[in-house]
């Protein structure tokens, strides 16, 4: 007998009739009945199909005879023999097929009695390796649906609940019999019911398994919070292979997606830090900054954006001395700018604005930390609301989440980011508030430095411009016009200078130089060799022996420095002009008649390179021709070649025009927008047209020997 039965007189002859009557439906069961005899009486199908043999053939003969010739018959004997006596009777034995090949059966025997007062024996026989199969089958079944900590529940075709195991039902919070018979949403209606039920009718169409679909919601286990599950459908299918159901397990992985979304979060915010570490500070630029923090946080962090700044670091003064007496500010940045009811409520940009200093605004700036109210309503809102009804409208607009961030940089508080979420965005919470914070001090960080741009940038133009010769007189015969520019970058200004000095015998020196460096450094050079210039040149020193001594002054800053240099000294008398180039461009010239060129010079080289000759060359200018002198900011552009912006100079330069117009018109044409280096232009009128000497100018130069 099999290991797995019970011993043979603990059944009844009921009772084996009934785990017989298990087995129907699921296998194949042959139905064998014998008289008192044990001679065989009744043969059905089954038992034809089971062991081959038609039913002419076997009855009558007894039922001992079907077993295995090789195997131990006794068994099979007294198996009916217990069955006849009365007792019910489980048993394996090895039956003689008819094809000639054992065959494995395992039966159920119990007595039938007869009128005589004999028993007959009625056997139920199946395949013993599928009776074991499906027992075995059923044993899994049932240990891991009343055992597992997954829970699965059972559909029939009309998606209604026929069976759920104690897991899932202590998921739901609900007893077996809260589901049975009822529909998904009938049970758990604050789930995603209509999308499982839509996944569960796909499986039941074509049969492919559903694997890790995401249900979502409140259960009555856990009703305040929401959960998240993965579920797995599967159908159910007879011996035919037809639907008859689908069943469900079902995963608790919410702390798993917890985490999941908090990673997903961490990605994103780093994601966003990165973009933002790109977008905001491309200028210094206070406006352009508090700008791309506003359009950044839109929308990947909140729905609308504003950025104030204190209204003195917006004019760019220093920071006040506290916010005790409240705070303006002046707003610089929103997002996004158009198209959002919300933000069209909030002040425009460039607005002014005032807060005292019980406002919680004005406190946010105070306390230098981030201010967080997650969920907006009326009684959150109340405290600016005595100050304003914007807090009000815009609840009533859909913003149910508020933050606000100060901008901190280098102990200073410049200003404020505020983030609100509308409609059914979710709340912040303490990851957006870290999120906007860091978001806050990087802009912080530019707007700080573009503040402290902005007033070295000030300084440098202001320093450069008390340097430059505030009244240019010129001596009689000689007629000028001059412009400065200086660069829009604070990186470029400071080196450029002209100047016109009356000498003796009515001559006058011409010059025009740039110092090799930028910002005040270069503007403080600028104005030593500006002074020592002018010392210098009413000395009457020759050209070459002024240049030297100007070496000497470069070689006396703590950094050396370099600078190119141009010195003319002309007679407007007679036209005659000494010119003396140190790297500086070439001057050019245009004759009475309006013709231009450039003068071809020895460059020689750049101030403070020390130990080379400069040389000096006589020029003779027809009366009224004018001599330009200018800087290397005017020639020189991006992706422009140096030969063809000479070229346009002169073009620009040809003709007849007041000397003033034609300074102007070289500005506007060689630097249309905001110059990327300081611009000096200085245009002299050498003598009077009307003198009596025409003709193009005549150069012979003179070289001074090397200085020791």
């Amino acid at each position: 007998m099999s290991d797995d039965m019970p011993p043979i007189e603990e059944l009844t002859g009921a009772g084996a009739a009934t785990v017989a009557g298990g087995w129907l439906g699921v296998l194949p069961v042959a139905l064998v009945a014998t008289g008192a005899d044990g001679r065989i009486v009744r043969w059905d199908p089954v038992a034809q199909e089971l062991l081959g043999y038609p039913a002419p053939e076997v009855v009558g003969r007894h039922v001992v005879e079907l077993l295995h010739p090789g195997a131990d018959r006794s068994l099979g004997s007294s198996l009916w023999e217990a069955a006849a006596a009365g007792h019910g009777v489980m048993g394996v034995v090895t039956a003689w097929h008819r094809d000639g090949h054992p065959l494995e059966l395992e039966i159920w025997a119990c007595p039938v009695p007869g009128n005589d007062r004999r028993s007959g024996v009625l056997v139920f026989a199946a395949d013993a390796s599928g009776a074991r199969r499906v027992r075995g089958s059923s044993a899994v079944w049932d240990g891991l649906f009343a055992r597992s900590p997954v829970g699965i529940a059972v559909f029939d075709t009309q998606l209604r609940f026929l069976q759920v195991n104690p897991a899932l039902q202590v998921m739901n919070g609900l007893p077996e019999a809260a589901h049975v018979g009822r529909r998904l949403a009938q049970v758990l209606p604050e789930v995603n019911t209509g999308e499982m039920e839509e996944m569960m009718r796909r499986v039941l169409a074509d049969g492919e398994p559903v694997l890790d679909f995401r249900r979502v919601g409140r259960t009555p286990a856990d009703p305040d919070r929401n959960q998240v599950w993965s579920c797995s459908f599967v159908r159910l299918e007879d011996a035919h292979g037809l639907s008859i159901g689908v069943t469900a397990s079902i995963i608790d992985i919410t702390a798993q997606q917890q985490v999941q979304t908090e990673a997903e979060a961490s990605r994103r915010g780093l994601a966003l830090l990165n973009e933002a570490s790109v977008r905001i500070g491309t200028t210094l630029e206070l406006e352009r900054t508090a700008q791309e923090l506003a359009e950044v946080a839109v929308p990947h962090l909140a729905d609308v954006v504003i950025v104030d700044v204190l209204e003195t670091v917006a004019a760019g003064a220093a920071p006040g001395p506290g916010l005790v007496g409240g705070a303006t500010v002046r707003r610089l940045g929103k997002a996004p700018l158009s198209g959002s009811p919300v933000a069209d409520v909030l002040a425009p940009l460039g607005r002014s604005l005032s807060f005292p200093a019980a406002a919680p605004y004005t406190q946010a700036l105070v306390q230098r930390q981030p201010f967080l109210i997650a969920h907006l309503d009326t009684r959150a809102v109340a405290g600016a609301a005595r100050h304003t009804d914007k807090p009000q409208r815009l609840l009533g607009m859909g913003v149910h989440s508020f933050m606000m961030a100060p901008m901190v940089a280098r102990g200073v508080v410049l200003g404020v980011a505020s983030f609100c979420r509308v409609g059914t965005a979710r709340p912040f919470d303490s990851a957006d508030v870290a999120l906007a914070s860091d978001l806050a001090a990087r802009a912080a960080v530019c707007v700080d430095n573009a503040r402290m741009y902005s007033r070295e940038h000030d300084t440098a133009v202001i320093l450069q411009r008390s340097m430059l010769p505030q009244h240019v007189t010129p001596p009689p015969g000689i007629e000028i016009a001059h412009r400065y520019l200086p660069a829009s970058d604070v990186n470029e200004v400071g080196g450029d200078w002209y100047d016109v000095i009356a000498l003796r015998d009515g001559k006058a020196a011409l010059l025009i130089g740039d110092v090799m460096g930028h910002g005040t450094a270069a503007a403080a050079a600028m104005g030593r060799l500006s002074s020592s210039v002018r010392a210098l040149a009413r000395l009457d020193l020759p050209a070459v022996e002024l240049l030297h001594h100007l070496e000497d002054t470069l070689a006396d800053l703590a950094d050396p420095l370099l600078a190119t240099f141009l010195y003319a000294v002309c007679d407007p008398r007679t036209g005659h002009c000494q010119i003396t180039r140190a790297g500086h461009p070439p001057p050019a010239v245009v004759a009475p008649d309006g013709t231009a060129h450039l003068l071809q010079l020895p460059a020689g080289v750049p101030l403070g390179v020390g130990g080379i000759d400069f040389t000096t060359t006589d020029v003779d200018l027809a009366p009224g021709s004018l001599l330009v002198l200018y800087t290397d900011g005017l020639i020189e552009a991006r992706g422009r070649d140096i030969d063809e912006r000479l070229t346009e100079l002169t073009h620009l330069l040809t003709g007849t025009t007041p000397l003033a117009d034609l300074c102007d018109t070289l500005l506007s044409h060689l630097a249309p927008a905001s110059a990327d280096d300081d611009i000096a232009l200085l245009i002299a009128r050498i003598g009077s047209p009307h003198a009596g000497r025409h003709g193009t100018s005549h150069l012979s130069s003179t070289k001074a020997g090397q200085r020791s």
